[in-house]
């Protein structure tokens, strides 16, 4: 079930806008399914992909600054998200991105080309979810998980690694010749020092590099390497997620479910019953929810 709704705010992230709809119609979502919310923060279009991507739109679609939409997932889905940027589409939905591309067309059935920061699920009991930057770095990417169970921590790289990238990973593409993304040492290097792979293919063997060092110490909540698990992959039940792009991982968000607003920010904070009412009132009051164009 896929609720296709676009917004465009004034000075208020669109989620919001969208989840205020839900309530008005009195929508109700299925049972047992996970709510996603994906919202572009970044200043420019980008293309969110998905795969598997029947449950998203076909696996790919456009999102303006300040647009959003909500999809919901069945539990057994497992999959990635990731943003494509600089991409030029025709009416067909054939074409091409700068990075991200999953061949030449808008719906996604491949894996994205590196590099890209991924979002990755597997919805279960519990969810396992994480965001990647084992085959590079191309968009902040940040997963904030809402009204569920367990550690529920907010996963992400919200720094920008694009300006502070080491030459010999760079990609540039950008008006100036700007870095417009980040490959991985693996990509680049291509050893199996850098990819974890034969005698370095275990987690005894494969140790964090100079690389690898550099991008968690910008994203410390995301995988750096193959092997970055302890502190990069996250458990959650019953859930629904935020996928943002280019946001701060202490951004409140917000997501609709069993006709109740959801909200939260970092560690979890959550508003449910009739705390929500107040609170959107407050939103609206502050935020200027009202000029909508």
């Amino acid at each position: 079930m896929i609720i296709m709704m676009m917004a465009r705010l004034k000075n208020f992230p669109s989620p919001l806008f969208l989840v205020l709809i839900l309530l008005i119609t009195g929508s109700k979502l299925s049972e047992g399914a996970r709510i996603f919310t994906i919202v572009n923060y970044c200043k420019e279009t980008i293309w969110p992909a998905v795969t598997p991507g029947e449950s998203f739109n076909g696996g790919g679609f456009a999102l303006k600054p300040g647009q959003s939409l909500i999809f919901t997932a069945p539990v057994g889905w497992a999959g990635r998200i990731w943003g494509r940027t600089g991409c030029n589409f025709d009416r067909n939905g054939n074409g091409s991105c700068q990075t991200g591309s999953c061949g030449s067309t808008l719906k996604c059935a491949a894996s994205g080309k590196p590099p890209a920061s991924l979002a990755e699920f597997t919805l279960a009991s519990p969810d396992f979810y994480d965001v990647s930057l084992v085959d590079g770095f191309n968009l902040p990417l940040v997963v904030t998980p809402l009204n569920g169970r367990g550690n529920c921590s907010i996963a992400g790289c919200d720094a920008d690694l694009r300006p502070r990238c080491p030459p010999e990973l760079s990609v540039k593409g950008g008006k100036g010749g700007r870095n417009v993304a980040c490959r991985s040492a693996c990509d680049v290097f291509n050893t199996d020092e850098y990819c974890c792979r034969g005698v370095f293919g275990n987690s005894a063997t494969c140790q964090p590099t100079y690389y690898s060092k550099r991008f968690k110490e910008a994203c410390p909540a995301a995988y750096s390497y193959a092997y970055d698990d302890p502190t990069s992959i996250f458990t959650c039940s019953g859930t629904d997620y935020v996928v943002s792009f280019c946001s701060s991982r202490r951004r409140p968000v917000c997501t609709y479910h069993h006709n109740r607003l959801i909200c939260g920010r970092a560690m979890g904070l959550r508003a449910t019953g009739r705390m929500w009412w107040a609170m959107i009132l407050t939103i609206i009051i502050t935020s200027g929810l009202w000029n909508i164009y």
